[in-house]
């Protein structure tokens, strides 16, 4: 049965899987309208998909829920119009650049652009006016936060509020729509044992008039309506509703890089040159183009016109398939390539090949 202001929260078989499996499966819950609900479990159990999934910002895979009469997967879009997000860290975050009035009249603004009835962009400035400092003084005080009381007033800037302040901060915010189901994550983080009690203290005062809300926790306290979470490989709680959390999957290994490009060669010549020494039967290429080039070139270039010259060479100016017998000279000659002409360019392009081998 549904309230005219709280939303009754009801799932059966509610889950939600991604691209690594199950985030969470097998959600029941039936809650009345104004409940307090704590979805308690560790961090990685998918609390918080679950409460974005409950309140339509994430779609189910399988199941349904219905909240105030409206059913998921199917009625996302009213869901959201009836349900408000408190503090959920990278979703809705305060912007740290704003003080706590810019803060509270950029919400009042945007719930009256988005949220708001038409019509009341087409009543009087002074009036509109008069209407967000009525719902952000409300909202103010429901959320017990006196900005009065902070050190700048509310010029005091967002990121210097405490922990606790700024999570009254960001449900005044969310209040200012009136939304019948209030969704907060995370609201134990980095808070004291006292601080933790008056901020449930707070939730109850909320539930009290008949917000229904769900709240996010790791250990939640007596008296509330608790749906548990579990992480994957824990056994489930007994008599509760369960989520696993997702498997974790292990990434196929990708092709080895080196200095940002596949470690390929690009070209022929570094092939060779990588995977080894080139065939012995390449007399004139590039293993062997530094004993030719110095023999042959000293026989082929120099022995011609002198007598008692080196007459191991290739007097003739056919090449000589045989390998030199005496020890290469010091100095470096151009290569042949079975012509009796010097040729410079082949000396370097030979010198090259075998720096690179």
């Amino acid at each position: 049965m549904d309230s005219p202001h709280g939303a009754a929260v009801k799932a059966e078989g509610f889950g939600l899987k991604g691209p690594r499996g199950w985030v969470f499966r097998g959600v029941d819950l039936d809650a009345a309208p104004g409940a307090l609900i704590a979805l308690e479990g560790p961090s990685g159990s998918g609390r918080t998909c679950l409460l974005l999934a409950l309140t339509g910002r994430m779609k189910p895979t399988e199941g349904h829920a219905e909240i105030g009469r409206h059913r998921l997967p199917k009625k996302m879009a009213a869901v959201r119009r009836i349900s408000a997000l408190g503090p959920v860290p990278g979703v809705n975050d305060l912007d740290q650049a704003l003080t706590v009035a810019e803060q509270l009249r950029e919400g009042a603004l945007l719930q009256r652009r988005y949220d708001g009835p038409v019509r009341a962009l087409l009543r009087p400035r002074g009036e509109r006016r008069a209407s967000a400092e009525a719902r952000i003084a409300a909202a103010l005080a429901a959320v017990g936060l006196d900005p009065a009381t902070l050190p700048k007033g509310p010029r005091t800037s967002v990121r210097d509020l405490e922990r606790l302040e700024s999570v009254r901060l960001s449900l005044a915010v969310a209040l200012l729509g009136n939304p019948r189901l209030l969704a907060v994550d995370d609201l134990d983080l980095k808070l004291s044992d006292a601080e933790r009690a008056e901020a449930w203290a707070l939730l109850r005062s909320l539930a009290d008039r008949g917000t229904t809300v769900l709240a996010v926790c790791s250990e939640a306290p007596e008296g509330v309506t608790v749906l548990r979470t579990v992480a994957a490989g824990e056994p489930a709680t007994t008599g509760a509703p369960t989520a696993p959390a997702r498997p974790a999957v292990a990434c196929d290994a990708g092709p080895k890089i080196t200095w940002g490009r596949p470690a390929a060669p690009a070209s022929p010549a570094d092939a060779d040159a990588a995977t080894g020494p080139a065939p012995d039967n390449d007399t004139d290429g590039k293993t062997d183009g530094k004993t030719d080039g110095k023999t042959d070139g000293n026989t082929d270039g120099k022995t011609g016109g002198k007598p008692g010259g080196n007459t191991g060479g290739n007097t003739d100016g056919k090449p000589d398939g045989e390998k030199p017998t005496t020890a290469p000279t010091a100095k470096t000659t151009e290569p042949t390539t079975n012509t009796t002409d010097e040729d410079p360019k082949g000396a370097d392009d030979a010198l090259a090949e075998t720096g690179r081998a």
